[in-house]
């Protein structure tokens, strides 16, 4: 029961004064953390398990914790990688904590995966973060990268007017609704031409982001709402920050791992 409680995130604390309801009155928050330990051995196996060689999509994202670390309290950058196999079937295949989000974090993050069997990733799906790009560019050659929509929409959005921002928005959403390809293309062309005289910073920015934005297209075996962006991972890192929100500031690395691990391999299973 104290197991399963601290998978969904009850702190030790409350822990503690459920068993006291429950007519167990000697149980400690020291027994709790000790009890809960009792997990390493579950969430080792699944850090490390062997993977599949071939994933065609990667879905990457980083949320950023509060860990003591040496005695400091930190903001840690945590990736979270989604694989899709060649079956369809989705499964979690990491969550690293990383002192900062750079090329050599993610590459690390990237090698993991690689010693345990990746081999062939043929689409990586992600925000625009520079280190993240050319880590994919350079752990898996001949992936492409597909820019999640979402973020990129965000980004070209900063740059106009809070007046015309929802009309903005409409039309440009339509980018990523086209049938195919060629019709994503000239439809942004034909925006890009007519709100460049009034948004030219936004324009600037579409025009340099587009084509990593629409390589979901060459992908038609794969449903375009699953890879045009990291929505995808947008239920989970809600779930995640539910459990750890009761924690607030995690003790230690472990501690961080062994909670956010043990929710994983329940998610996963279901």
């Amino acid at each position: 029961m104290i197991q399963e409680a601290c998978i969904n995130g009850v702190s030790t604390r409350k822990i503690e004064k459920l068993a006291k309801g429950l007519g167990i009155d000697s149980i400690s928050r020291g027994q709790v953390s000790q009890i809960t330990k009792e997990l390493n051995d579950q969430v080792a196996a699944f850090r490390t398990r062997s993977l599949n060689k071939t994933y065609p999509v990667l879905w990457v994202d980083s949320l950023y914790e509060q860990i003591r670390n040496g005695g400091c309290v930190q903001n840690m950058a945590v990736s979270v990688v989604i694989g899709l196999d060649e079956n369809g079937r989705r499964d979690i295949l990491a969550i690293e904590p990383m002192q900062e989000e750079s090329e050599a974090t993610y590459k690390t993050v990237f090698e993991d995966l690689k010693q345990r069997g990746v081999q062939d990733v043929w689409l990586v799906v992600s925000d625009a973060h520079k280190g993240l790009v050319k880590a994919v560019q350079e752990s898996f050659i001949g992936c492409s990268w597909q820019r999640c929509k979402v973020h990129f929409m965000r980004n070209i959005l900063a740059k106009v007017s809070s007046k015309t921002k929802a009309k903005f928005a409409e039309r440009l959403k339509q980018i990523w609704l086209q049938p195919d390809y060629d019709s994503a293309k000239a439809y942004a062309y034909t925006l890009m031409d007519e709100q460049e005289p009034a948004f030219p910073e936004a324009v600037g920015i579409l025009e340099s982001g587009l084509e990593s934005s629409l390589q979901f297209y060459h992908f038609k075996r794969i449903d375009s709402r699953k890879i045009a962006s990291t929505n995808i991972l947008e239920r989970l890192n809600r779930e995640i920050r539910r459990r750890t929100a009761v924690v607030g500031i995690f003790p230690s690395l472990d501690s961080y791992i062994r909670l956010v691990t043990t929710y994983m391999i329940e998610y996963g299973e279901e």
